[in-house]
């Protein structure tokens, strides 16, 4: 695919990158926020997922229904989610009706009205979605792991909040959440695929105009403290869910390339080394991975697992045995090159999707303020020799680095 990338930043902050593919008849469209559940203050917990909840009840241009059918009457979609770090309302639809899914997506950031008659009914909405997930022990589990990583730091509570905060939210604290933190310079506007650059700045600056900005930095932000706990809990189920995990690596630290292509060989698909000398040789489990997640300054690596709980002791061991071996000696050049194909593979697969892409280049803005050409993405992962895995591996993979967090039948 033949492609062009542009970026232009208004006067009030906006940054709006798009990434031109002629060869496609769709457009991808994404509002992103630079604010997420670690921006919270413990009352607030939950409130950037509630407002992004929020935001579909209506609009000073759009009542609830227009919203939901508003893209989807022309083919397309329209949808949110909330991260640690960051908000995102997306579109996908033919690019003849680009106008209106950035109409439509930007007037959910700028012109929410937050009515009152839906706010107590949204409460209970999400209050399910948290049962949802307490009763989804794979998912779960993962809120156990930030816990014990970070402790009481915003970045160690659930993205979704708690009972106690988000039914203590009012019209009032979401308006001057959204005023304050909903800034010019905290937003950017990524489009990807048949897409012209100009008339998309044109048509953003037109349904932003009335954005505010701060004028404060976009790095606002505290390097959270890290621990180690373990943390054993129960529930009635019939599998144990068990992770291995430790503080990882950031966006920015120059072993990044380095920690995902060891994280394919450890634990990336059904022919890693976890799948295979865990769940092909011994047969404890059906489902294996490990994870690297990487934040703008701070990350966790680990490894999931779930099996039966007679089984858990031993697991826990060969998982180490597993990570053991990747310190104490380096990687085969054939499994390297294997595992870079992989990841290889995975990229440039995402970008035959206008969605991928859209979001690709999105969270690039926001983590880098630059953006990552693919040969410039393909010749990073060329460089990484098995020295560099071994290095990183030494790095975070010393046993006294890990929680271990145990959810087990009762």
């Amino acid at each position: 695919m033949s492609l062009q990338f542009q970026k232009t930043t208004l006067p009030n902050g906006v940054r709006i990158v798009t990434e031109h593919i002629p060869s496609v008849r769709s457009v991808s469209v994404g509002a992103w926020i630079g604010v997420g559940s670690r921006d919270e203050t413990p009352d607030e917990s939950g409130m950037c997922h509630f407002i992004e909840h929020m935001v579909f009840k209506g609009t000073r241009k759009r009542r609830m229904h227009h919203i939901a059918q508003r893209m989807e009457n022309v083919g397309g979609y329209l949808n949110a989610f909330t991260s640690k770090e960051f908000t995102c309302y997306y579109s996908r639809c033919l690019d003849e009706h680009l106008p209106r899914a950035l109409d439509t997506v930007l007037d959910l950031v700028v012109n929410p009205v937050f009515p009152e008659k839906e706010l107590e009914r949204e409460k209970d909405v999400v209050l399910e979605e948290m049962k949802m997930y307490e009763d989804t022990p794979d998912e779960y589990v993962f809120d156990l792991l930030d816990k014990a990583i970070y402790g009481k730091d915003a970045m160690g509570r659930p993205v979704i909040g708690t009972e106690e905060s988000v039914t203590g939210f009012s019209r009032d604290s979401l308006v001057e959440f959204l005023s304050s933190n909903y800034t010019g310079e905290r937003v950017v506007v990524a489009v990807s695929g048949n897409v012209a650059h100009a008339r998309t700045v044109r048509l953003v600056q037109k349904a932003l105009e009335g954005i505010s900005t701060s004028g404060r930095k976009t790095d606002r932000r505290e390097a959270p403290e890290t621990s180690i706990q373990n943390i054993v809990e129960t529930k009635p189920m019939q599998q144990a869910h068990l992770i291995l995990g430790a503080r990882g690596l950031d966006v920015h630290h120059s072993d990044r390339v380095a920690l995902s292509v060891l994280n394919t060989v450890l634990g990336g698909g059904m022919s890693s080394r976890l799948n295979q000398n865990i769940r092909e040789k011994y047969g404890y489990c059906y489902n294996i991975y490990s994870f690297a997640n990487m934040h703008s300054d701070s990350g966790d690596f680990g490894v999931y697992m779930g099996t039966d709980a007679t089984k858990a002791d031993r697991s826990i061991k060969l998982i180490r045995r597993e990570l053991d071996k990747l310190v104490q000696k380096p990687v085969s050049k054939t499994e390297l090159e294997r595992a870079k194909s992989q990841a290889k593979g995975a990229i440039m697969l995402g970008l035959e999707n206008m969605s991928s892409r859209m979001m690709r280049i999105g969270r690039q803005e926001l983590f880098y303020g630059r953006y990552f050409s693919l040969d410039e993405i393909l010749d990073l992962l060329d460089q990484v020799t098995s020295e560099d895995l071994q290095r990183t591996a030494t790095q975070i993979f010393a046993p006294e680095r890990f929680s271990e967090i145990r959810l087990i039948p009762s």
